[in-house]
């Protein structure tokens, strides 16, 4: 129990432990363990902060042997999990090779994934989602893994790939998960937790003890996408991974939550499509991404002439041959739209919505293939700051409501909210988190903004308008 007894702030460290899969990874031959070549999507990300997710759980009954007794469930739900994400227990290689590059594979060595349990008895349920500004704590001590790891991992087969911690509040439960994200996306991610809970849920009603066969959620796809004419594994012009450029010095950001009401996504949408012309729909996502365009535009004081972006990442489960749905690993393109800052503000909400449409709409299974065989030839790295630059540009990765709140239900009631860690926060990214129509059809944006700009943005009456004040305010 490796760090028991540690204490972050106002997150104390009860345990600190390494969890094996349930079942052990199957192996290619006796005595020797599968090995996963990273894709082009994977590599490209190899610098990057880990991905950091992380769910508000209400307060779990009193049941015999309390706290112990419920965190040790999670702890052997987390590894059967492991044993149907099994690829996510192993580690990271690096082989630096005599012709001066170096590979990078995935070890499916079952040496384990972190589990840390840690109380904070002193923090609320309501400390958390009270404001509309993101507390320190929830960045810095409700994730058991610095993201600062992030580019450095695959040069130490040490360190784990998944971390999660299970923080005990005063009147609720905190899941923070942290993966590598040359390991999986975002939408993987929520792919594996949805599982753990569902495992989790039914060991909590008595069911499925011994065979998570009959999971509602869908089994992962963990054979990787490669090419005929790609080369197997795929080598990096680097004689070391530790060459390969680390992301820059960020601008430092300030985080909050947004959350638009069902009601005020409906007037947004109605009115972006009433304000263009032609057969073409403006969709909800399209309407609030664009409100949000405009007012970042406004509250960072671009001048008219300068050119902005907004990057949607696109998922290409079931878009691409090779790449179904449930498949394990990256699997994101993105969708661009480009104007000036004087055309986002002028042209007004359903010009600007259109845009968007356009972007999202733009993906070409034959592009995006041309593009990562380029890849392949030539890499170059993917970092966040890349895809906000230099304060002028927003990206944004979005995740429907069943992957985040429907499916996240551990045996005593659905995620209440969702939080993200320190990993990849620069300023401009936008996750959005849509909810279904027949439940309302809100949307819920965590936005991270230079702090002076962020000011400025929910002091700013046209965009606030449509945003639902949680209890506190704008309290910090």
């Amino acid at each position: 129990m490796e760090g028991e007894g540690a204490t972050n702030g106002r997150v104390h460290v009860i345990s600190r432990r390494m969890v094996r899969p349930s079942t052990p990874p199957p192996a290619t031959k006796e005595d020797e363990v599968e090995v996963i070549n990273l894709t082009p999507l994977d590599l490209r990300l190899i610098r990057t902060d880990y991905l950091q997710k992380g769910i508000l759980l209400p307060n779990p009954p009193v049941i015999a042997g309390g706290a112990t007794t419920l965190v040790d469930a999670m702890e052997a739900s987390f590894a059967r999990a492991l044993a149907r994400f099994y690829p996510f227990a192993g580690r990271l290689a690096a082989d630096e090779r005599d012709d001066g590059t170096v590979t990078v594979s995935l070890r499916c060595t079952g040496e384990g994934a972190e589990f840390v349990h840690a109380v904070a008895p002193g923090i609320a349920a309501a400390d958390i989602v009270s404001s509309i500004y993101t507390p320190a704590f929830v960045r810095d001590e409700l994730h058991s893994f610095d993201p600062a790891h992030g580019g450095e991992v695959a040069a130490d087969e040490g360190l784990p790939l998944v971390s999660v911690q299970v923080t005990e509040l005063a009147d609720g439960v905190f899941v923070g998960i942290t993966l590598n994200h040359s390991v999986g996306d975002g939408t993987a991610l929520w792919h594996f937790l949805n599982t753990w809970s569902e495992i989790n849920r039914r060991g909590v009603a008595g069911v499925g003890d011994d065979d998570d066969g009959d999971l509602s959620t869908p089994p992962p796809v963990l054979r990787r996408w490669f090419e005929a004419t790609w080369p197997v594994p795929i080598p990096l012009p680097f004689a070391k991974l530790e060459d390969i450029a680390r992301q820059v010095e960020q601008t430092k950001v300030t985080e909050c939550f947004l959350t638009f009401s069902g009601e005020s996504v409906i007037n947004l949408t109605s009115r972006a499509n009433n304000e263009i012309t032609g057969t073409a729909t403006i969709t909800a996502l399209q309407a609030t991404m664009a409100h949000l365009w405009r007012a970042v535009c406004r509250a960072r004081r671009l001048p008219r002439q300068q050119v902005t972006s907004y990057t949607v990442v696109i998922d290409c489960r079931g878009h691409v041959e090779g790449i179904p749905r449930g498949y394990v690993g990256n699997a994101e393109a993105f969708g661009k739209a480009e104007a000036t800052a004087g055309e986002v503000e002028e042209k007004g909400l359903g010009w600007t919505a259109w845009q968007l449409s356009r972007a999202m709409s733009s993906f070409d299974e034959a592009s995006f293939r041309e593009e990562v065989d380029t890849w392949v030839r030539r890499p170059e790295f993917l970092f966040i700051t890349s895809l906000t630059f230099a304060g002028t540009a927003v990206a944004t990765g979005s995740s429907s409501w069943s992957e985040v709140f429907g499916n996240n239900d551990f045996g005593w009631g659905m995620a209440v909210a969702v939080r993200s860690g320190a990993g990849n926060k620069t300023d401009g990214k936008a996750a959005v988190f849509e909810e279904p129509p027949e439940l309302g059809g809100g949307m819920a944006v965590e936005l991270c903004l230079a702090t002076d700009a962020l000011e400025r943005l929910v002091a700013d009456e046209e965009f606030m308008d449509a945003v639902s004040l949680p209890p506190g305010g704008l309290s910090g």
